[in-house]
């Protein structure tokens, strides 16, 4: 199956975000009041908490997929952090944000959602989404909720007509730094067409970046399977498969890239340095520096760094070591 021209042409944008990545848990900023270890501890929790009230909505008779508002709630101790946080939510997500208000020693910042469709999945990482951003900004995602009208639903329009509308919506909202609504417009694309791969690969890009990096290599998976020549998620592939420790699917999602980007130099040259990496990880030095070498070739000059590096040949009486 080929890859639509049209939306590969749109996924550019989202290539640079996994490739020459780092692991993303380990973006660590020097917070005082909500630090690292608070963030990485209260994870679990925050995805209990999500199942926990997507089951009290069920319960109250919610539909899959129906429009709802939250209310929600962001804590620190510097009102300062708050009015970045909030300056950056008003720019980045479509929703109301109210005023900063202090209760004892914690300044509290609170705002409403746009309506956006509750599954368990997406409420998952909606809240993901607001506890990364709250961890951004020193502030801690305290408590989100929604009323519901069971007996009047408003769900969204899934008429085939409308995939590449969410496709671009989904585009729009990643652009823009909303995260959740990226993954909300491309999940209703599955929901419409759950043939499309540059759905799942675009969400599985998102699914990384919220630290869920099993779901989004699930969604690569997808997209690989419906489209085994999709290049750029094999590439994506790669990387986050070498992030966590499986070096050797790296290299063969790597040697398929190699196998098949003849005229995708950037791909290609991508493919090699990453194949380094991942040779280089596996203590394989040589095959590490030749890959790097042949990036190096194709025009990759970030390769240049690794082979300063751990490269360099010295020469002692005609002998090289």
């Amino acid at each position: 199956m080929d890859i639509n021209i049209k939306m590969r042409i749109k996924l550019i944008l989202l290539i640079i975000s996994v490739t020459l990545s780092q692991n993303i848990l380990g973006q660590k900023m020097e917070n005082q009041f909500y630090n690292w270890d608070d963030f990485i501890n209260n994870f679990g929790k925050e995805m209990v908490s999500a199942e926990n009230v997507y089951l009290g909505m069920v319960e109250s008779g919610l539909k899959d997929f129906a429009m709802s508002e939250f209310d929600f709630h962001f804590v620190s101790d510097k009102k300062e952090n708050l009015e970045e946080l909030k300056k950056f939510l008003e720019k980045s997500y479509p929703y109301k944000v109210d005023n900063i208000k202090k209760y004892e020693d914690l300044w509290d910042l609170s705002g409403v959602t746009n309506k956006i469709p509750v599954t368990q999945e997406l409420l998952l990482y909606w809240a993901l989404d607001m506890a990364k951003r709250g961890y951004e900004f020193d502030a801690k995602l305290d408590g989100y909720g929604s009323p519901i009208d069971p007996k009047n639903p408003i769900l969204p329009d899934l008429a085939r007509s409308k995939e590449d509308y969410y496709f671009d919506k989904g585009i729009d909202a990643y652009n823009a730094g909303d995260l959740s609504g990226a993954i909300i417009n491309w999940t209703l694309v599955i929901e419409i067409n759950p043939d499309d791969p540059n759905s799942y690969y675009s969400r599985a890009i998102v699914k990384n970046e919220l630290y869920t990096w099993k779901a989004a290599l699930r969604d690569y998976d997808k997209a690989i399977e419906l489209a085994p020549k999709f290049i750029s998620a094999l590439n994506n592939r790669g990387s986050l498969k070498d992030e966590n420790g499986d070096y050797e699917g790296a290299i063969n999602d790597y040697n398929r890239v190699i196998e098949l980007s003849d005229k995708d130099i950037e791909n290609k040259q991508m493919a090699y340095f990453n194949r380094g990496n991942s040779r280089f990880n596996m203590k394989d030095k040589d095959g590490a520096c030749k890959d790097w070498n042949m990036a190096l070739e194709l025009g990759a000059a970030y390769a240049s760094e690794r082979i300063d590096k751990y490269c360099k040949i010295k020469n002692t009486s005609n002998n090289v070591f």
